[in-house]
């Protein structure tokens, strides 16, 4: 055979070359077609027109041949015969069968888009211009098998991930290490999170989330729970993720608003002392205070009680003061606990006659604790039953040494109502103020505490407010706890309007939008926005660290449930005319709490009992307690409707006595047995139609019909019942007293015995107490 030319592909010379029967894919004579050459065997050339088709090939027509650049031909080694047979498969995409009679080879047809009638099979994954070979791919590519289906599914369909050195996508495998910081998770919480809410940011169930938490040794947490910053980060990093705390803290707020953060230096002055007077319940301290204001103050107080802290600015030879005046009952302990961190000197009125109270003593331990110096005033000099010695070595005894006795507490004598030793006592403040050496920067923005704080009907939420530092001005933005606002007018003790409040003054301000509580503190910020942003994460923080109270129950409940041995809830709907007066009732009433009765406070607020604290009341079976406020609106009505009971007050220890009334009530009575008398059976008489009759001897007491009564015999009891009869002669008789005979017929019982005791004995229901 002719050595095989090169392969040559020339579109011009296709395009001249005429549609022959070869090229339609049958010979003239519709001979079988030729078998197909062996794989690797040059190509043998066309038969002329015209030729035998056993005999020479065609001749192509010559053309100017475009050659790829390949090495040196080598000669083609001789074609193998093969028998004919069909193709096991369609035509495969742009290739034109050869479908001549046996013998004659496939003529060479370039691979483009040539004239005349063509077999094709169209691909959409076919890459443009890669050549389609058999056992290749769908339309040609690289990762075919040897005898795969034309028109199949791509070879990477059937790959096994990672085969071959391939790489699977990144959809249907894990992301590595580097992968995931690229991509880093990250969650952002302020200072805690609920489980819902962090379950949900990270796209799990919350029960998942539950139960690690439990698995890291986590107890007494449910789903509505929530978990500190802290927490959540260790919990969030056992699935993935991080947590940010961007939270920004109330100090940095607080430095911004104020204007802290700008180092501006102001100019320092002297300032008067702010001292608040201390004692035990009617030891004098308001007597005196008003004997230093040359006021008459204590006669318009309740029951000759302070109800709240009143602040004054006093006028002395001495220099100006500001006095504190608190409450000296035990029940406005917190009270006096926020006056003592507001003031500089603390004066501990001790009555001569009286000596060293349990007050006395909360007082000594409020100021220690608050590191304030402490001038004792021993009050009530004047009466004949004085003994200030024996003051002096009591309060020794808790680190108050007189100066006379080499200590460092300076001792005054004092007379409320004589006017005795109040020069020295002023004297003794200025010296102490001297000592502290008191300043402060009257330029600068006002800082300050609440003294006190009202919801008035008419101005609104009304705060007393003490002024530590800087200037307070009608217009400044004013932030004192949750609440803020605008300060429209400022008024003095004596409801004189200020134009402005200096260090160590007193005032009343108007203008903020909610109450707030006594011993919060008080700044005058740059805007408002930032007032109600600080005064919001204030009321959130509050919120968070509210516990939710009990399932609501009723009274006939709560018995029900003592019965069983189990607590009892008094609900209580507090409601005052200040801050501080609810805030001491609230504490004295949960003081009356004990094994058997717990007392609870639903709702506590400042302002007349409105229709809102009933229908709150009927729903949790709640007392109302008004303290020195009244009924508004129809909310007396609805609570005789409903059911409430409402109590109002205006002296604490009658609130008191009353509520612990109310709590005895709803504990049940106790059962006591209360002996009468005892008596010896000495004869035994059986009588017909009457039964057993015991012939006894009253040895104690007395013996009445109709007590219960039991049977002792050789110590032990044997019946248990009431006396039926009673006899003495022939006579019936209501009881028979001792020394004297009877006759004894007992309840359903004949089996009576000469030497057998009768105890007779009352069953007394008495009512339970607290103590």
């Amino acid at each position: 055979a002719a050595a095989a030319a090169p392969r040559e592909v020339a579109a011009a010379e296709v395009e001249a070359a005429p549609p022959t029967q070869a090229s339609r894919g049958a010979s003239p004579d519709g001979a079988a077609p030729q078998a197909a050459a062996p794989r690797g065997a040059a190509p043998q050339a066309a038969a002329p027109q015209g030729a035998p088709a056993h005999g020479t090939p065609p001749q192509r027509v010559p053309a100017a041949p475009v050659r790829a650049p390949e090495p040196a031909p080598k000669p083609a080694p001789p074609p193998i015969a093969e028998a004919p047979r069909r193709p096991s498969s369609p035509p495969r995409t742009g290739i034109d069968v050869w479908q001549g009679r046996p013998g004659v080879p496939m003529p060479q047809v370039a691979r483009s888009a040539a004239p005349g009638p063509r077999r094709t099979t169209y691909d959409p994954r076919q890459q443009a211009g890669a050549p389609a070979r058999p056992g290749g791919p769908p339309g040609g590519g690289f990762m075919g098998r040897p005898g795969q289906r034309p028109g199949g599914r791509p070879g990477f369909g059937h790959q096994r991930p990672g085969r071959l050195g391939q790489q699977p996508p990144a959809s249907r495998r894990p992301p590595t290490m580097m992968e995931m910081a690229a991509h880093k998770k990250v969650i952002k919480i302020e200072e805690s999170v609920s489980l819902q809410k962090l379950a949900a940011m990270m796209s799990l169930k919350v029960t998942d989330v539950l139960m690690k938490l439990l698995g890291m040794g986590m107890t007494g947490v449910n789903i509505n729970s929530s978990i500190d910053a802290d927490t959540a980060k260790i919990l969030a990093s056992e699935f993935g993720w991080t947590v940010e705390d961007v939270a920004v803290t109330e100090e940095k707020s607080l430095e911004a608003a104020t204007g802290l953060d700008d180092k501006t230096e102001y100019e320092s002055v002297s300032r008067p002392p702010i001292v608040t007077v201390m004692g035990h319940v009617d030891h004098g301290k308001t007597s005196l205070l008003d004997k230093i204001r040359k006021a008459t103050v204590a006669a318009g107080e309740a029951g000759g009680i302070t109800q709240h802290i009143g602040a004054y600015r006093v006028e002395t030879p001495k220099g100006t003061i500001a006095f504190l005046d608190t409450p000296g009952h035990e029940a406005f302990t917190a009270m006096r606990a926020r006056g003592a961190q507001a003031t500089d000197i603390v004066v501990l009125v001790v009555a001569a006659d009286d000596g060293v109270m349990p007050q006395t003593k909360e007082a000594i331990s409020h100021a220690q604790s608050a590191k304030v110096p402490i001038i004792v005033a021993v009050n009530k000099i004047d009466k004949a039953s004085a003994d200030p010695d024996r003051i002096k070595r009591d309060l020794a005894n808790f680190g108050l040494t007189p100066e006379d006795w080499g200590g460092e507490t300076l001792f005054c004598h004092v007379s409320a109502l004589t006017g005795q030793g109040i020069e020295q006592l002023l004297e003794a403040i200025s010296l102490q103020a001297e000592v502290l050496e008191l300043v402060a920067a009257p330029k600068r923005r006002a800082q300050g505490v609440v003294i006190e704080a009202l919801l008035d009907r008419g101005r609104g939420p009304v705060a007393r407010v003490m002024v530590q530092d800087g200037t307070l001005r009608p217009g400044d933005i004013l932030l004192a706890g949750p609440a803020w606002g605008k300060v429209r007018a400022m008024t003095d003790e004596f409801g004189r309007t200020l134009a402005q409040a200096g260090p160590s003054t007193p005032v009343e301000v108007l203008g903020l939008n909610d109450v707030p509580s006594a011993g919060d503190p008080v700044h005058a910020v740059r805007d408002g926005k930032q007032a109600e942003e600080i005064a919001e994460q204030r009321r959130k923080k509050a919120n968070k660290s509210l516990v939710p109270g009990d399932a609501r129950v009723s009274l006939e409940a709560l018995k029900e449930r003592l019965a069983e041995g189990e607590q009892l809830d008094l609900k209580l709907i507090i409601k005052g005319d200040v801050q501080g007066s609810v805030e001491a009732v609230g504490a004295a009433l949960v003081k009356l709490t004990t094994p058997k009765v717990k007392v609870t406070i639903v709702h506590a607020a400042v302002g007349a009992i409105t229709e809102g604290d009933v229908n709150l009341g009927i729903a949790s079976k709640a007392i109302i307690v008004g303290f020195n406020v009244r009924p508004a609106g129809k909310a007396s009505q609805l609570a005789e409707t409903g059911g409430v009971e409402i109590r109002l007050y205006n002296i604490i220890y009658n609130a008191v006595d009353d509520i612990r009334s109310a709590m005895e009530g709803l504990l049940p009575t106790t059962k006591l047995e209360k002996a009468l008398g005892t008596a010896e059976v000495r004869q035994v008489f059986r009588i017909t139609k009457v039964g057993t009759i015991a012939g006894c001897y009253v040895t104690s007491g007395l013996v009445k019909r109709g007590t219960e009564a039991r049977l002792v015999r050789d110590s032990v009891v044997v019946y248990t019942g009431k006396i039926a009869t009673l006899r003495r002669i022939k006579d019936d008789v209501k009881e028979v007293a001792e020394g004297l005979e009877c006759g004894i017929g007992l309840e359903n019982y004949q089996d009576i015995k000469e030497g057998d005791i009768v105890e007779a004995y009352e069953i007394e229901e008495v009512k339970q107490k607290l103590n």
